[in-house]
């Protein structure tokens, strides 16, 4: 598996109702080289901000991102070449039409030949079972059908890493459970941010981000059992009674 490395990499955003910047993320610093990685954690917690520096959607403020030692910051191009990303809403990525024109779309670098691409298209929607619904308007499909189509179009330039940021969101539980059967089926390395908790626990390891930093780094059981005692506890303070009494 190709390593990613987070070295002290910090995130942080201007913002119109304060001076000083809003933290995203603070600090992070990882060693990714596990197959299959999941993170976890709250709405808002940095999840998705952690997940886009890993091909440079976003660039650190502080620190380094290194996909197998390529620099997310400087080599962004190649980066991008070996990280796919496939976004939690597949209509933000699927532009053209069709299934079909959009994976075509998807090899137009790799694969200059127009006949070559058209079989390399083929192949990618043939993978996922996805050949019958191909010429489709993307607009017809159900909610899982678009987003293995979107994936189709990732996989089609096969890259070495895989990023899906919760891919499980709009999906009923035939397609969820569809897409659990791909991805474990998949030679990518993967790293999914979701709620779903299940599938979380089929990782190879997990991160638990809360408000910015990696508060539990481990086996998958632990991570989550760690992500519901951190709910727990919040939930609890959020609603204890304020004692202290007026004034004060």
């Amino acid at each position: 598996m190709p390593a990613i490395l987070f070295d002290q990499v910090s995130v942080a955003v201007p913002t119109d109702t304060s001076p000083e910047p809003k933290v995203l993320l603070d600090g992070v610093d990882l060693r990714l080289e596990e197959q299959r990685v999941g993170v976890i954690g709250a709405n808002g917690s940095g999840k998705s901000t952690l997940l886009r520096l890993v091909n440079g959607l976003v660039q650190p403020t502080a620190g380094k991102v290194t996909v197998d030692g390529d620099d997310t910051a400087s080599a962004v191009r190649k980066v991008r070449r070996n990280v796919g990303f496939v976004f939690t809403d597949p209509l933000s990525q699927l532009v053209m039409p069709t299934g079909r024109e959009d994976v075509e779309l998807s090899l137009r670098r790799s694969a200059k030949n127009g006949a070559e691409r058209r079989r390399l298209a083929e192949a990618a929607l043939d993978r996922l079972g996805l050949v019958h619904l191909a010429d489709q308007s993307v607009y017809e499909l159900s909610g899982g059908e678009r987003q293995l189509m979107a994936l189709a179009a990732v996989l089609a330039v096969d890259p070495a890493v895989l990023v899906l940021d919760e891919p499980s969101t709009l999906l009923d539980l035939r397609n969820r459970e569809l897409l659990r059967r791909t991805l474990a089926g998949l030679d990518q390395q993967i790293i999914m941010s979701t709620h779903d908790l299940e599938l979380a626990l089929e990782m190879d390891r997990v991160l638990v981000v809360e408000k910015g930093r990696v508060m539990f780094d481990g086996a998958a059981a632990a991570a989550v059992a760690a992500y519901r005692t951190l709910c727990m506890a919040g939930l609890e303070e959020a609603q204890a009674p304020d004692l202290r009494g007026p004034g004060r």
